[in-house]
């Protein structure tokens, strides 16, 4: 078959973008021609790959985003594929991924009411409705049964379009044989002393991912505790606002700031803690990643995967709504409590030996190439 896919940006390190690339990977080594239609292409392509960058300009995003719609739309007409799927909702998708949660429901719950007289919301909320109305004719593939039913409630979407995959961790994200030896070169490269304590967070997107709590929670430490802490904020986002944050906290430079990186199994590896106290967040791919390296983890309940660190006893979830003080508290007793650490990282190892949290691009694949009535 020849398949499209396309995706408003892609680059290395943001999580929507990753599991795009191994599912079309997963396709491609079953056969089939890929060809990516996108607006902003970083990185490199791989072998095999047909890379279309849309040409198209626009002082709003969602001008750009019906442009590239259109630009893909005539392309495809002169040059017919076999399946479209799509990474970010709108019209004419056969597959969408669906990374993020129902566009509908925050407008109405989270927004003001004239919101949704701009221009934005009608794009998003068309684009959306494209995909999930009951007439629709796009397989959904879902990453997180938490916004399934607000799909339902809004579009009546029939439950026979869902797809539920499970969650799809690089076997590259679980503890090597050397594990030790990695930890203790990388602690060393970053001149980490045996009594610190590396508290990283991973993550584009600041903001969502509640880099401010963690700022907060880190200042809130005993001061003995907080000068034995460093923390890495790792991901494709501008810091100057956080950065801001740390210094009027006082926190100096026990806060590190780090582009979206490749090695990032070496910061698993070598921190004592992954902290993940998000706004929103519809799975939380870097929880199971953290989990399965034998990192413990700290994570907000509204995060799609934080169940899997509840039920795999490998950290603490903290209580939904969300209390500053009570991710301060946390934060505290899971540094000082050296064997309660050393507990919740083995506990991590175990159910990486014994749970499906693997296969997800092999049954997305299934999913896309399966045939059509």
């Amino acid at each position: 078959m020849q398949l499209a896919f396309v995706l408003y940006k892609y680059f290395p390190f943001g999580g929507l973008q990753r599991d795009f690339m191994r599912i079309a990977l997963e396709c491609q080594q079953r056969g089939h021609s890929i060809r990516v239609y996108t607006l902003i292409w970083e990185g490199e392509v791989p072998p095999g790959f047909e890379v279309l960058v849309a040409p198209v300009k626009a002082f709003f995003n969602h001008r750009r985003n019906e442009k590239l719609l259109s630009w893909m739309q005539a392309d495809l007409a002169k040059r017919p594929v076999d399946r479209l799927v799509g990474f970010n909702k709108m019209p004419g998708l056969d597959v969408y991924y669906a990374a993020d949660g129902c566009y509908e429901d925050k407008a109405q719950n989270l927004r003001h009411s004239l919101y949704r007289y701009w221009g934005r919301y009608k794009h998003f909320a068309d684009y959306e409705r494209a995909v999930f109305a009951r007439d629709a004719r796009t397989e959904v593939l879902m990453i997180s049964e938490v916004q399934q039913p607000l799909f339902i409630k809004h579009y009546d979407t029939p439950l026979e379009r869902f797809h539920l995959l499970p969650p799809g961790i690089s076997h590259d994200r679980r503890a090597p044989p050397n594990a030790a030896l990695i930890r203790a070169e990388f602690r060393g490269e970053f001149m980490l002393e045996d009594d610190e304590l590396l508290l990283v967070q991973i993550g584009s997107g600041f903001k969502t991912k509640g880099v401010d709590r963690t700022l907060k929670a880190v200042a809130a430490l005993p001061s003995g505790l907080r000068k034995r802490v460093r923390l890495m904020v790792i991901g494709q986002d501008d810091p100057k606002l956080f950065q801001v944050q740390s210094a009027a906290l006082g926190l100096g430079d026990r806060v590190q700031f780090l582009k979206g990186r490749s090695d990032i199994p070496r910061f698993l590896l070598g921190a004592d803690l992954l902290i993940h106290p998000a706004y929103n967040e519809n799975t939380g791919t870097v929880l199971l990643e953290a989990l399965v390296a034998g990192l413990p983890v700290l994570v907000s309940a509204v995060c799609g995967y934080a169940h899997y660190i509840a039920e795999a006893d490998g950290g603490l979830v903290l209580s939904e709504p969300f209390e500053q003080e009570e991710l301060n508290r946390y934060l505290q007793r899971m540094l000082e409590d050296d064997s309660a650490r050393a507990a919740w990282a083995a506990n991590g190892l175990l159910f990486a030996d014994s749970a499906d949290i693997y296969s997800m691009p092999q049954h997305a694949a299934d999913v896309i190439l399966e045939p059509r009535s």
